[in-house]
């Protein structure tokens, strides 16, 4: 047999593909192949669950627009699948002259974007969040908190429904591509299909070099280190709470952020992973670290962020850096609040030299489609993004 379409990865890119293009073209074959024992296990699975809004990208970039997209179709996804979704809202904390600027130059982009933001008032702030300190904030009332794992699994039946199949535990070790259809192999098993597409995050440019693409670019993993806050403050926000980001840096910071299954979680940082699916702590694994080490792109980038880099490991190391980090804008935070939580691993592509790409990379030929980077927040936009990938596959311009 052969399958109109191959899908590799099961986290929410991957699944939101498969159920676009089976939604797409009614009675299409299509086979999803996930190494894993379960969806969304990897970066999908590891993230804050949040529902962004789109405040932080540039006026009219695709980021900004699937962002905003994303946010209502998720939102929309989990009415019609029974998936309790929560929109809290979310405040970012301005505590300096310099952040009070920032703050407003994020207001101006945000009425470019279309979005709903509204200026908080250090008094309006002790108002809505007594335990938050800050010289003001914006308030971004559509953001909101979901379970993403849950997102999956209803995709995953979706997509079962709708006639197509889903094999877990299956590592795919060779890709093929002829002229008239892509082989796949897997420890003994084989499958044949007229497309392919990949959607394999923290391992998205070893399935290229499988597929014999000649990609200029890297994965580096950069591990996000998570605090769980004690059940006894788990009212300590109303909000998600953030910090007003600082343009220099790749990464919006630490913040405070309201779990759906009413935890409240503090994170994360942002350091070199050992491991790229090693959530453990000090978890290293030396193939992956010899993948990014051989690659010049990797030590120009750790120069170019080395401030930064230093401050992270620091943290990392020390939990007073990183409490220090949390109580500029929570001052009641204690060490004995900071209890272990499973990290975050993030898929970040980094090109020859040294720069980080923060926006959506593809490789493509006739028969192939590989998704080799698909920039925060993919988990909000994954719906769009689909619908993007989709066109794409079909010839039209997107």
């Amino acid at each position: 047999m052969i399958f109109d379409y191959c899908i590799i990865g099961g986290g929410i890119v991957g699944l939101a593909t498969a159920m676009r293009l089976l939604e797409d073209r009614p009675g299409s074959s299509l086979i999803l192949l996930e190494k894993e024992d379960r969806l969304g296990k990897h970066q999908t699975g590891h993230n804050s669950g949040v529902i962004h809004a789109g405040i932080y990208y540039p006026p009219g970039s695709l980021k900004a627009e699937l962002c905003r997209k994303g946010a209502e179709a998720t939102k929309a996804f989990c009415a019609e699948n029974g998936i309790r979704f929560e929109t809290c809202g979310k405040l970012l904390i301005a505590t300096s002259d310099l952040e009070m600027q920032r703050m407003n130059t994020l207001y101006e982009r945000s009425k470019q974007n279309m979005i709903e933001v509204h200026r908080v008032s250090e008094g309006e702030l002790r108002e809505r969040e007594p335990n938050i300190s800050g010289r003001g904030a914006l308030f971004v009332p559509s953001t909101g908190i979901v379970s993403y794992a849950e997102v999956c699994q209803a995709m995953g039946r979706r997509i079962v429904a709708l006639g197509g199949e889903i094999r877990l535990s299956t590592r795919v070790t060779d890709i093929h591509e002829t002229a008239d259809a892509v082989d796949i192999a897997s420890d003994g098993e084989s499958w044949r299909a007229k497309k392919l597409v990949a959607c394999a995050g923290l391992q998205s440019d070893r399935l290229a070099i499988l597929a014999g693409l000649a990609i200029e670019h890297r994965i580096v993993p950069f591990r996000g280190e998570y605090f769980r806050l004690p059940a006894n403050k788990n009212d300590i926000v109303r909000h998600l709470i953030y910090p007003v980001p600082d343009p220099a840096l790749p990464f919006l910071g630490v913040h405070l952020t309201r779990m759906i299954d009413g935890s409240v979680t503090v994170g994360p940082n942002a350091v070199i992973g050992f491991a790229r699916e090693g959530y453990p702590r000090l978890s290293v694994n030396l193939a992956d670290m010899a993948d990014y080490a051989l690659f010049p792109g990797f030590w120009k980038t750790v120069f170019a962020n080395r401030k930064s880099a230093v401050t992270e490991l620091r943290n990392s190391l020390w939990k007073s850096g990183y409490l220090e980090e949390c109580r500029k804008y929570c001052p009641s935070l204690t060490m004995a609040d900071l209890l272990p939580y499973e990290a975050g691993i993030r898929a970040q592509a980094v090109r020859k030299d040294g720069a980080l790409i923060h926006d959506f990379l593809f490789a493509e030929t006739d028969r192939m489609l590989h998704v080799c980077n698909a920039p925060s927040p993919a988990a909000t936009s994954a719906i769009p993004i689909a619908e993007m990938i989709a066109s794409r596959l079909a010839g039209r311009a997107t």
